[in-house]
């Protein structure tokens, strides 16, 4: 491994040179010839390997609960950069290669001088084109039963796995190709997932602070405005700031497999890619919804924000009316209405299309829509706004079973590098089980530290607006 204080030319120029170059003769004159597109794809990728390499020794040198100084953070925010310019010089030379030619393996050259055959009495790795997002996986079922053979000293799994393992095979567990990575993100962060509608960000510490301004223009604190005129002199003002942290908070879901699940790949990535992120999204959308802040990201049901309108007197228990849904919609914070949801147990469906009020001509009036009622509408809407059904929700006529909410407001925070995936073949070695572990960091809390009063009238708002319990 490079020390740190080597500049980045020098390592391009100490990667690079490994690609050897042969003489050429023309018209006299000798000339060396350069590398071929294969030659400098191989190089790019050893090169790329070592800056991921170089970057996750940083991270794992790092005691429990230490965060990285700001060389570490910008040596890790560099060499990413790095990494993604290498990867688009890979893809642009991947594409000069001629069909169906793919990396090399140096055991196809080299004849047996037993019987003149290639290889012969040695296990020949097949040449394989390896890609920088797949590195030669068909999918992720391929690379777990891959990484099980090569746990068992798999000498053919070995050697495709050559420059992906993070210290020693088992012991320091296999790098998930990123793209495997990336659709195991796109699962959690998918349409169905609260976590995309969040205002989220990712950070490589274990802490960020946030500064916010809770002053309203219309308030006595803060920023404050004159006409001219009002005050003979200036009356002085400044911003007033408080901080606020998040810490991040663990999720983690552990698959065993057995060998013969192992044994049809196709199974196990469908297991492995679909299953394991359904479950992870759904524990998501709990704790941003109702979740307590400890050890897990604080719901906004649990913050101090929420606003909760009463019930209507004498209404029946296990109901939600239509005098319910404007008084919901008056609590919310008007500017945040354009981003607002409506997140419902799907028990009050029911209550939501039989739903409608009477104008001036005491004609009934519909106020929800449901979905496929105007082309090309996902989501049924009510006040305009979309209604999204929520396993987390509760059920109906209990406090938490509709809210209106703008989940703009609620911040997320989410550990650089995404959805970390181990495997251990010896945890469960007794029943013939692989254990998959999936690791993914994330703290959640409501921007707003309380409603807000507005600059005329008594009721408070918010972005976070819930009906009482009608029991």
């Amino acid at each position: 491994m490079l020390k740190r204080a080597t500049s980045r030319a020098a390592l391009g120029g100490l990667l690079l040179s490994t690609a050897l170059c042969a003489p050429a003769m023309l018209n006299g004159m000798v000339f060396m010839a350069g590398p071929s597109a294969q030659e400098r794809i191989t190089a790019l990728q050893e090169r790329r390997d070592e800056l991921h390499t170089a970057s996750e020794s940083i991270v794992n040198s790092l005691a429990d609960g230490v965060d990285l100084d700001d060389d570490q953070t910008e040596t890790i925010t560099s060499n990413a950069a790095e990494i993604e310019k290498l990867d688009k010089q890979i893809v642009a030379l991947t594409a000069l290669l001629p069909k169906g030619k793919g990396r090399q393996s140096a055991s196809e050259q080299i004849t047996d001088l037993g019987n003149g055959k290639p290889g012969a009495g040695r296990h020949v790795v097949p040449a394989t084109a390896r890609d920088s997002r797949r590195f030669g996986f068909n999918h992720l079922g391929e690379f777990a039963l891959t990484v099980k053979q090569a746990a068992a000293r798999d000498e053919g799994a070995m050697t495709r796995l050559t420059n992906m393992n993070e210290g020693v095979g088992e012991d320091g567990g296999f790098l998930v190709p990123p793209e495997f990575r990336e659709s195991i993100m796109k699962v959690v962060e998918g349409e169905d997932s609260l976590l995309s509608r969040t205002d989220g960000s990712t950070t490589a510490k274990n802490a960020v602070t946030h500064p916010k301004d809770e002053t309203t223009p219309w308030g006595t604190a803060g920023i404050r405005a004159y006409w001219e005129g009002e005050a003979q002199a200036a009356t002085a003002s400044g911003a007033k700031f408080q901080g606020d942290t998040l810490r991040l908070n663990k999720l983690f879901a552990r698959v065993d497999v057995t060998d013969e699940l192992l044994d049809d790949a196709p199974q196990l990535d469908n297991y492995l890619r679909v299953k394991t992120p359904e479950v992870m999204t759904s524990i998501i959308n709990a704790a941003i919804i109702s979740g307590n802040g400890v050890g897990k990201p604080q719901g906004f049901m649990n913050a101090a924000a929420l606003v909760t309108v009463a019930k209507e007197t004498s209404q029946p228990a296990d109901t939600v009316h239509h005098r319910n849904i404007v008084k919901m919609w008056a609590r919310m914070y008007a500017p945040c209405r354009a981003t607002a949801i409506w997140l419902i147990n799907q028990d009050v469906e029911p209550q939501l299309d039989l739903m409608s009020f009477k104008d001036a001509t005491d004609s009934p009036v519909p106020i929800y829509l449901p979905a496929g009622t105007i082309a090309g509408q996902g989501y049924a809407t009510l006040k305009g706004r979309p209604v999204v059904p929520m396993q987390g929700m509760e059920t109906l006529g209990d406090l938490g079973d509709i809210a209106l909410v703008d989940l703009t407001k609620y911040r997320t925070l989410t550990k650089a590098g995404g959805t970390r995936v181990d495997t251990s073949i010896h945890l469960k070695f007794d029943t013939d089980e692989t254990v998959y572990r999936f690791i993914f960091r994330l703290a959640g809390a409501s921007w707003w530290s309380a409603p807000i009063s507005p600059a005329n009238g008594t009721n408070t708002l918010s972005p976070f607006v819930t009906l009482a319990t009608r029991g």
